[in-house]
Parts: C-alpha cells; structure tokens; sequence
C-alpha cells in the first residue's frame, strides 16, 4: 500500500508565542524540527486575524520549505487578500479552509456546495500559478461533488467529529469513521486526491489511516501538546510509526 504523508502543522507554536508578545517559541524553528523528524512537509494556517501564524512566518517558512524541497500547504480562507498572499508566495498547496474569528479552532468543513460562485474563480486563479488546491470538507458527497466542480484537485476531510467521538467514547463513532471511508472511496473514483485532518491524536490515528484512498494526513494541535511532553521530534516519530502500522495491518 502506498505509504501515507505526514503533514506537521505549526500554528500552535506561534499561538504560545504570541501569549507573551515574544519572539519565541519559533515556528519556523518548529517546522525544521519536524522535517528532521520525519514530517514530509509543513502545515500552516495563516489567519485573517492573525492571531498565530503571522506575514513573516509564511515568508521564512516558504523559504525553508522550498530549500529543503518540501511542501508547505498554506491554510487560508477564500478571500482577496489571502489569495493574493498565496499568489506572492506560491507555495506547493493551498487548502481552501472555512473561517469565522469567533471560533477558536476550525469548527467544519468548507461549504462548497453553497460557495462554488465565488470558491471557483479563486481555485482557477491558485491553479493556473501552479498551486495544487485543496478544499477542507465534512465526509459528505454532495461536498466531494462540488469540490470537484470547482476545480480542486484535492480534498481534505475533517475528521474533527469522529475524534471527538472516539475521545467521549459516543457510539456514534463508527457510523462517523464509515461517512470518512465513503467520501474518501468517492473522491478517489472521481479522480480527486484525499487527504484527512483535524482532531486526529494517537488513539484516532490508526483507524483513519487504514483508509487506503487517504494519502496525507496534516495534524497539529496534538503532536504540539505532545511535545511539551515528550518533545517534537519523539512526539512526530511515534505518530509516524502508528500511521506505519495502520497501513502494513490493512495490506497484510
């Protein structure tokens, strides 16, 4: 089976750098250290508040990223000036991400369905600079269409509320992991390439990366808190092993 991606996003590190106003935790100190630990590339989400990744981050962070021929995927909304940001940098993935500045963390999926007017022209624009565009969606069908409509040539699936099912022990769980396995069988057969994010810990990790369509999970939050534990570099290895081995129990 076709080895799974790991992608290490770094937005909690500036987060805790910016609850002093200070110049440390670096996150672009943080990404070096995830590529030498075996991340395949770096995450980062550059909010319209800029309440953790900021301008300069994605400057240094596109530089590293393209020195040492690894991808950065720029998690941005689909507005004018994150598009332009994108545009000046072109980085190797844009994921097309829902935002409102009342959330404090991505609450679900892109609604495409309802955006493809003005979720289309931006893609178009984010493809023809030669950035591979992704679209963040819920598990649903009628999500993976539409992405495909507007052009993206990725998907990424939330599994936010599967992992926090697993975490409440809600039984509702699996019947979440199932609508995971069926988007991701569907967007395959259309021809897109599924990708999988958020909430995603050590527990949940093994059952969504057993879903042989999936080619890269991007997880964040987890291996940060994690590290304050353990540190960076152990917390990624030991995801990167699960995913591992969730992937030779499936082929075998």
């Amino acid at each position: 089976m076709t080895r799974l991606r790991l992608g290490v996003n770094i937005d909690h590190v500036a987060t805790v750098r910016n609850a002093r106003g200070e110049g440390y935790p670096d996150p672009v100190r943080a990404a070096e250290m995830a590529l030498a630990a075996g991340a395949d590339g770096i995450t980062a989400h550059l909010r319209e508040d800029r309440r953790h990744i900021s301008d300069a981050d994605i400057d240094a962070l596109a530089v590293i990223c393209r020195r040492r021929g690894r991808p950065l995927n720029f998690e941005c909304a689909v507005t004018p000036e994150m598009e332009a940001i994108a545009l000046a940098h072109r980085p190797h993935a844009a994921c097309l991400v829902p935002e409102r500045r009342e959330e404090v963390t991505t609450e679900g999926g892109l609604d495409v369905v309802r955006g493809q007017n003005s979720i289309a022209p931006a893609v178009r624009r984010l493809v023809e600079a030669g950035i591979r565009v992704s679209c963040f969606i819920d598990p649903d069908l009628a999500q993976v269409a539409a992405a495909r409509a507007v052009g993206a040539q990725v998907i990424e699936l939330h599994t936010g509320a599967y992992c926090q099912a697993v975490r409440e022990r809600k039984p509702q769980a699996e019947a979440l992991l199932g609508q995971l396995k069926e988007a991701a069988a569907e967007a395959h057969r259309m021809g897109l390439e599924v990708h999988a994010g958020h909430g995603i810990d050590y527990e949940t990790v093994k059952p969504v990366a057993a879903i042989g369509e999936l080619m890269e999970l991007n997880i964040g939050h987890f291996l940060i808190g994690e590290a304050i534990f353990i540190g960076l570099g152990p917390a990624i290895q030991r995801m990167r092993a699960l995913m591992d081995e969730a992937r030779s129990t499936r082929a075998a």
